[in-house]
């Protein structure tokens, strides 16, 4: 493993306040503003949102450290279900700044070949003067793509595809997903943890399963989600730093917020996921916990830890939502 991924993400903070420095509060909160009513929406891909670099510099500023958080949290999982695997090569889908490729380069330690494929050359040129500030970045290629049906991936170890399916049409988000499973032999695809997020990693999830990779996290299988549709969605939180730039546009005192997010990690090779995942803010009660968890069965489970535990009552007194947790029988894991 790298440095921690906490290290990464003051460099990437530093980097995005020195860009600001010659960007007014004022005209930063309204392209913040603009960007975030209209980028996630149904804009075609030859028609970009991020049009200049008073565009790209606002909205990264606004939501790289929170994807980096939510990707870094994605690979944590992932790395530690492919233990003893590194990815040789990197290539981030859709990319734009380069949010993806800080997260791999904080997960794992070593340079490795990156490209960054986007459609907005204003967001890869601002990605390639960020990633000057990261020396395992300095030599990533920052490729100019349509993301749709047309889309070319050369082979590479991991693919990366954050907050990008839903930008897409059904056809070119399937085209993109199958793309990535041709090339590649892991696949990790991060949307935002919203109800059509997970609809979309679901779908994306069945089609890699389908072409005959693994699920590494956060399932425990490879299985249908047990989740009924429309009933619930299975989704994860990351705590990201507030930067004075967010404070300006969503106003209140708080020095962070949580970034809800919807991932799965898939892999050619067989990978060890974890033997269960815990999917809700455990429940912390006067001696017990009570864990939601997704099981390998599969099935979605409560679990009720007491004292009389011993350490698994401590265990999950120290658990996280979307934490593995370990089989009843394997006192090694705790």
């Amino acid at each position: 493993m790298n440095a921690p991924a906490s290290s990464s993400a003051d460099i990437l903070r530093a980097a995005l306040a020195g860009l600001l420095d010659g960007l007014p509060p004022k005209s930063a909160t309204r392209a913040v503003e603009r960007l975030i009513a209209n980028y996630r929406g149904r804009t075609p891909t030859d028609a970009p949102v991020l049009r200049d670099r008073s565009d790209v510099v606002a909205y990264a500023a606004y939501r790289m450290p929170a994807t980096f958080e939510a990707v870094c949290s994605a690979l944590e999982a992932f790395a530690a279900a492919v233990p003893g695997w590194a990815p040789g090569s990197h290539v981030d889908v859709g990319g734009g700044t380069g949010a993806a490729t800080w997260a791999v380069s904080a997960t794992w330690e070593g340079g490795r070949p990156v490209t960054v494929l986007d459609w907005a050359e204003p967001a890869l040129a601002l990605g390639r003067e960020i990633a000057a500030a990261n020396p395992e970045l300095q030599a990533a290629a920052w490729q100019r793509s349509r993301i749709g049906s047309a889309l070319t991936i050369e082979s590479a170890d991991l693919v990366t595809i954050s907050y990008v399916l839903g930008e897409l049409t059904d056809a070119d988000r399937t085209a993109v997903v199958d793309a990535a499973t041709a090339a590649a032999q892991a696949v990790v695809i991060i949307e935002p943890g919203t109800p059509d997020g997970y609809a979309r990693v679901i779908e994306a999830r069945a089609r890699l399963v389908a072409a005959g990779f693994h699920v590494a996290a956060p399932c425990p299988h490879s299985a249908a989600c047990p989740i009924v549709p429309g009933e619930d969605w299975c989704h994860f939180s990351a705590r990201v730093s507030r930067s004075s730039l967010h404070r300006q546009v969503k106003g209140g005192s708080l020095a962070y917020e949580d970034e809800k997010f919807s991932y799965v990690a898939a892999t050619r090779f067989l990978p060890d996921p974890a033997p269960s995942r815990v999917v809700r803010k455990p429940q912390i009660r006067k001696g017990q916990v009570l864990l939601d968890l997704c099981a390998a069965e599969p099935a979605l489970t409560r679990t009720t830890v007491t004292k009389r535990h011993g350490l698994r009552y401590k265990a999950a007194r120290d658990a996280e939502w979307g934490d593995a947790w370990p089989s009843a029988g394997d006192a090694d894991a705790l």
